[in-house]
């Protein structure tokens, strides 16, 4: 199976988590997009969407959900969202597609955050995918600097914008061996907005899609 197939067979999979009038979170990325067509394919009855990004928001737009403020609601049942790096434990790095921030918002809202990915995401240690780190542009360089003294390497995303106004720092680990902690130090660096490390909340659910099929790991 090609990796997009795997992808698919996880989003799809993802779908009995859904019910008749549920509110669903919906995350970013090429596997979110699987799930949000096979969403809009199962005609279940859901009472609209809260997004992480204008990129998702665009997509459901055109299948006609409705999209509701994540200031209008207090919790609802489930989110779902794609992996750049997932642990046994569910830790994550998220963010390759700068959408870091809105996922952060809406998984803090969810009840349960279901993690759909390919198997080629699934590591046994974080840390080859680079932390997406969004910075407020005043301190750019400052934060860059903070974290080279962290032992990380950051890399201006040049020419990318974040849906909120703010600059994306891709920062090389050798390995992140303490994810909540690192997480935690880079967002106590003044100027940061939030990291891609999802590790004081990692998922609930991991459906990872595999050759032999789509494998269900929770906490």
């Amino acid at each position: 199976m090609s990796q997009d197939e795997l992808k698919k067979a996880a989003a799809e999979n993802a779908l009995r988590f859904v019910k008749e009038k549920d509110v669903v979170g919906i995350g970013t990325g090429s596997t979110v997009n699987f799930f949000i067509d096979a969403l809009a394919q199962s005609r279940i009855p859901i009472d609209g969407v809260v997004v992480s990004s204008k990129a998702s928001m665009q997509r459901l737009m055109q299948y006609g959900f409705e999209i509701l403020d994540p200031n209008s609601v207090v919790h609802f049942p489930i989110y779902v969202d794609g992996a750049d790096e997932v642990n046994s434990r569910l830790q994550m790095i998220k963010g390759g597609g700068g959408a870091l921030t809105g996922e952060k918002i809406v998984a803090s809202l969810a009840k349960k955050f279901v993690c759909i990915s390919d198997a080629s995401k699934k590591v046994d240690v974080l840390g080859k995918f680079p932390v997406a780190v969004e910075v407020i542009p005043l301190a750019r360089s400052f934060v860059a600097r903070e974290i080279v003294k962290l032992g990380g390497d950051p890399v201006y995303r040049q020419g990318y914008v974040t849906d909120y106004g703010n600059v994306i720092l891709d920062v090389y680990f050798s390995s992140i061996l303490e994810p909540i902690k690192l997480e935690e130090t880079l967002n106590n660096i003044t100027g940061v907005v939030t990291n891609g490390l999802f590790a004081r909340h990692p998922a609930d659910v991991l459906l990872l899609g595999t050759e032999e099929g789509v494998k269900e790991t929770s906490l």
